[in-house]
């Protein structure tokens, strides 16, 4: 790691408690994670994982895991149904739950995300950056951040995006501790959860593209 990379990107002590809390829960929750898979192509169909394009430090595109939530169901043109339309019983505990965002410790563990970071979003939404918004290609996306123990997807795209840039400019371990311990009793309680985040707000693209 290059001296001059924020202090967020270039800590040891951070890597290293991604490392280990990442195996550690993995082993801890596999059993959880089998049954899940189980559920998942029974209910939902294979495979029982979805991976995505994001975007992560530096610009770098990584393909992001998480458990299938929803089937692939198709209108008679072949498109895709409403994600309301697809998403079954199964699909969304795993989603209230936030059992379907554990296979993104394999992503930690490979150096794409941290345990806490900006979270990552789509290549398609990086030209609508501007200004501070800008620092969260300075650090590693994460699987929670400072946004979603603050109004998780109910918060506006402009105070999600700014807690993101307050986290980078603001780091602390200490602040990693915090949320952390935040995101725990979020899961434990569901506090915050939304199980279809598209039928509270825009995408960021067409949200900015109806400002300008």
């Amino acid at each position: 790691m290059r001296a001059g990379e924020p202090a967020v990107y270039r800590s040891a002590a951070k890597r290293a408690t991604d490392l280990v809390l990442a195996v550690v829960v993995l082993v801890l929750t596999a059993p959880l994670t089998a049954l899940a898979a189980i559920a998942i192509a029974v209910s939902l169909g294979r495979p029982v994982l979805f991976s995505q394009l994001r975007t992560g430090h530096g610009r770098r595109a990584f393909r992001l895991l998480k458990f299938k939530t929803m089937t692939d169901a198709r209108d008679p043109l072949g498109v895709l149904l409403p994600g309301s339309a697809r998403m079954n019983a199964v699909g969304r505990f795993l989603r209230k739950s936030s059992i379907d965002e554990l296979p993104e410790l394999l992503n930690v563990i490979r150096g794409e995300m941290s345990l806490v970071g900006p979270r990552p979003l789509l290549p398609r939404y990086d030209p609508w950056y501007s200004g501070r918004e800008l620092l969260r290609f300075d650090a590693r996306p994460g699987i929670t951040g400072l946004a979603q123990v603050n109004g998780r997807n109910g918060a506006t795209w402009d105070d999600r995006l700014a807690m993101d840039a307050r986290y980078v400019a603001e780091w602390s371990y200490l602040l990693d501790l915090k949320i952390l311990a935040r995101t725990g009793w979020q899961a434990l309680t569901a506090r915050g959860v939304v199980v279809d985040p598209t039928a509270l707000m825009a995408d960021l693209d067409a949200e900015r593209k109806s400002r300008s």
